[in-house]
């Protein structure tokens, strides 16, 4: 149980260490290391301010003194300064990304996913990406692009390096030839229906066994843009060559490509073939020679897929860590609702400071390095929490009164 003690025995040891001024953002970081709960932050912030305005009131020799008396109560739990260690890393030649979809501007969840990595980045040395996965036509909000690229200086202090995949179309075209001339991939025809029913009694399907000359023509015919030769929509997808005993259906001979006539809005209609993400994300993270990925738990069941291609291409898989979705309890984080709000006049745009997104924040005058300082308390744990808007914003508030 935190009591007055134990607030006021931390509250001297930050004051003793920053030249006789405790701050409340620090205090609070380091009574969560002993066990306090994000929910109960609002309930003894009075305690804390009471506590913090006494002990600054004293003199150096006096905190000492007391923080001496006191020591028994600090260190039940090991504080953390900054990150954890990142294992296995080089100075000078750590690279990590971070990879948005342009299907609007940054959101608060963005950012700290963005954090630990740039963080990790600037610690060791090396190259940090924001790199852009618009390879879904369908998804792709053109507005993003800019916002994106703003936003993300903004946040990592220009500090960043900015790569478009649909700039990189050529890249993974060769990487599927590459896998087809491997015997790794195929081009399957074959109905959906009828595969997804072959799938789930572990079988092949009639496209699977067939030579590699005949898949090379078909990935050929998927290219060709010629509209009485080619393959429509929906006729031709290729799959990547798995084991179809593998416990999991969704990872048998799972897709890597398709056609999509859909319109782009920066690459219009030169490509008609594009990589799905399970493709494009282990080429470039290949390509880019990525050492360490810290990502959303929400892609964690992309991990073995795109493990299986590093692994036929002869590559050493990066050192990966996942982090919990922070749930907000009444903050709208849906990029597509809040594009509805702006286009129905709910909102002005996406700076509106009612929204919780990084132009919004950044607007409302917030510092990244606030942002910087929760992604370094919140650790790289891989549980899901849950917390209102307003308990979240108490501490971030502290923590950029602590950055002022």
């Amino acid at each position: 149980m935190i009591n007055k003690e134990i607030i006021r025995a931390y509250a001297l040891k930050n004051a003793v260490e920053h030249e006789g001024k405790a701050i409340v953002g620090s205090v609070i970081n380091a009574l969560f290391n002993y066990g306090l709960k994000k929910e109960n932050v609002k309930g003894i912030i009075p305690e804390i301010n009471e506590i913090l305005k006494e002990v600054n009131s004293m003199s150096p020799e006096e905190q000492k003194k007391h923080l001496s008396e006191r020591e028994n109560l600090i260190g039940h739990r090991p504080e953390r300064e900054g990150l954890p260690e990142l294992p296995s890393a080089k100075k000078g030649k750590v690279i990590m990304r971070m990879s948005p979809s342009p299907s609007g501007g940054l959101t608060l969840g963005n950012l700290l996913t963005i954090a630990p990595n740039f963080l990790y980045v600037q610690k060791y040395g090396g190259i940090f990406y924001i790199r852009i996965e618009d390879t879904n036509p369908d998804k792709v909000y053109k507005p993003a692009y800019k916002l994106i690229k703003e936003e993300c200086k903004w946040f990592c202090k220009d500090k960043v390096k900015f790569v478009i995949q649909s700039e990189r179309m050529n890249l993974y075209y060769k990487y599927v030839k590459k896998l087809i001339d491997k015997n790794s991939a195929y081009v399957c025809e074959c109905d959906s229906e009828k595969f997804r029913e072959l799938l789930i009694a572990k079988k092949a399907c009639p496209c699977r066994g067939l030579e590699k000359k005949e898949h090379l023509q078909r990935w050929k015919k998927m290219l060709d843009k010629n509209g009485k030769t080619n393959y429509k929509e929906g006729q031709a997808v290729v799959r990547f060559k798995s084991d179809l005993n593998n416990p999991n259906p969704a990872f048998r001979d799972f897709p890597l490509a398709r056609i999509n006539e859909t319109t782009h809005p920066m690459q219009k209609k030169k490509y008609r073939v594009w990589p799905l993400m399970n493709l494009a994300v282990p080429v470039d993270d290949i390509e880019m020679k990525m050492t360490h990925m810290i990502r959303g738990k929400d892609h964690k069941d992309n991990e073995p897929k795109q493990r299986m291609i590093f692994k036929v291409l002869g590559k050493e898989y990066p050192w990966t860590a996942y982090i919990g979705r922070i749930h907000f309890k009444d903050l709208e984080m849906s990029k597509s609702a809040i594009r509805k709000g702006i286009d129905e006049g709910k909102y002005n745009d996406w700076d509106d400071k009612r929204l919780p997104t990084a132009a919004s924040l950044k607007r409302r005058g917030y510092k990244p390095e606030a942002f910087w300082k929760f992604a370094e308390q919140r650790g790289l744990s891989e549980v899901d929490k849950i917390i209102s808007k307003e308990d979240f914003f108490v501490v971030l508030d502290n923590f950029q009164k602590e950055v002022e």
